[in-house]
């Protein structure tokens, strides 16, 4: 079953910043003062270039309910509720760079990709030594903001070696709508095909058959070459005159 949905968390506070102020200086510069910049749509209304709190922002990521927590942010006057949709790591040194982030309305639905977790113990591992694998670890959805389950919980307890456990098999309420494909795979038991190897005793046979010796190959050979020798007449050698008769 899905479990709980996302609550509004820590207010986070962020500041406006100039539309003409959004080129790499400008992001250099906000993240040496301790803030990155970050990106305000949605509900109809304009984008806001603003910048905010990367603690904030990497609590809430960090948070059960992850990216699809919905908190209150604050940006020149405006109060809304909010959802991080995008983000941006530096790949070298792991810090965070810069954030999307969407106002929310509770009765719009949202799309959304929620994770996937398996529960309980699959006989097809314990009884068949199978390995069970996860395919598919999130799913997309469409739901009310409220709505939105932390993560889908899929029981495994009766899934055997054979047996596929499929999108359109996960539990949910009628409030949530798949938005991925309901054949795709979430997970099944898999099994490693071990390598034919040859018999001993085939190797061994084969081993044990002698090749033909090199002594004999060549006496045969001489052999053929003396008896080809004596059915051809010998040449006379030069400068000698058949004996007349």
């Amino acid at each position: 079953m899905a479990t709980a949905t996302t609550t509004a968390v820590e207010a986070v506070s962020a500041e406006v910043r100039d539309d003409g102020s959004r080129g790499k200086n400008e992001a250099r510069r906000l993240r040496r003062d301790g803030r990155i910049p970050a990106v305000l749509y949605g509900a109809q209304k304009p984008s806001v270039a603003i910048a905010v709190d990367p603690k904030q922002i990497t609590r809430i990521l960090h948070s059960e309910t992850g990216h699809n927590t919905i908190f209150d942010l604050e940006a020149g006057g405006e109060r809304t509720k909010a959802m991080i949709v995008d983000w941006q790591y530096d790949p070298v040194k792991g810090a965070l760079l810069h954030v999307d982030v969407k106002r929310i309305s509770f009765d719009e639905r949202i799309k959304v990709k929620v994770p996937i977790l398996l529960v309980g113990e699959a006989p097809g591992v314990k009884q068949q030594s199978g390995i069970l694998e996860q395919v598919l670890r999130e799913v997309e959805i469409e739901c009310l903001p409220q709505d939105i389950p932390s993560h889908l919980d899929v029981d495994v307890s009766d899934l055997w070696s054979g047996k596929v456990i499929r999108v359109a098999d996960l539990p949910h309420a009628a409030k949530l709508r798949f938005l991925t494909d309901a054949n795709q795979t979430v997970a099944h038991i898999a099994h490693i095909k071990e390598e034919e190897v040859a018999a001993p005793v085939e190797v061994a046979a084969e081993a044990a058959v002698p090749a033909e010796p090199e002594v004999i190959k060549k006496g045969k050979q001489e052999t053929e070459e003396a008896e080809g020798a004596e059915g051809k007449p010998e040449k006379p050698e030069k400068g000698e005159k058949k004996e007349k008769k």
